[in-house]
């Protein structure tokens, strides 16, 4: 590969590590093609983006980055190794799961490898190292997700106060307040 094309294609990955807030390092060694295919496809349903690079590539784009935040993913870079970007935290660790469910079962009776295979990520400014990550990864709950637990939190004490005054004690209550009115007038 000629030198500009290199450099081109690590300010290309530059450029997705710096756009997406999450990505996952997978192996997708042995990885059959009609099967690679049917990845990309799911992938692009759930939104992401699915990329193989070259590890010296990949490993000069987190460099140029940010090379220190990123240093403990350079172990990792063995191997054949695709890039899942996603916006949405948990997509990608979803999009394995799901992907390998029968491979998974198959494997425990022949102990065949399983691909893709999660070797590291970048989550939510947090790394995660080791296929044994992804269930807790496919438990990160979103920006979105966390925003609506949060605003469920806030507004459930205010119903059950709603409720309170709507209800049976909302009479009491406003029969005390009435009574204390009146004695004070």
């Amino acid at each position: 590969m000629k030198k500009e094309l290199k450099t081109q294609v690590i300010d290309q990955l530059a450029e997705l590590v710096k756009s997406y807030g999450n990505f996952y390092l997978t192996d997708v060694e042995g990885m059959p093609a009609d099967k690679t295919s049917a990845l990309r496809r799911e992938a692009f349903k759930r939104d992401v983006k699915v990329v193989v690079v070259k590890n010296t590539l990949l490993k000069l784009a987190l460099e140029r980055v940010d090379g220190e935040v990123y240093t403990p993913l350079f172990d990792t870079l063995k191997g054949n190794t695709a890039v899942m970007f996603s916006e949405t935290a948990n997509a990608p660790a979803k999009l394995i799961k799901d992907f390998t469910k029968e491979d998974l079962k198959a494997a425990a009776k022949t102990g065949a490898k399983v691909v893709p295979a999660l070797k590291s990520a970048y989550v939510q400014e947090s790394i995660f190292i080791g296929a044994n990550q992804l269930d807790a990864l496919v438990n990160v709950k979103s920006k979105e997700e966390l925003i609506g637990d949060v605003i469920f939190m806030l507004q459930s004490p205010i119903t059950n106060v709603v409720s309170a005054l709507e209800g049976a004690a909302g009479g009491t209550i406003h029969g005390l307040l009435k009574s204390i009115e009146e004695k004070n007038a």
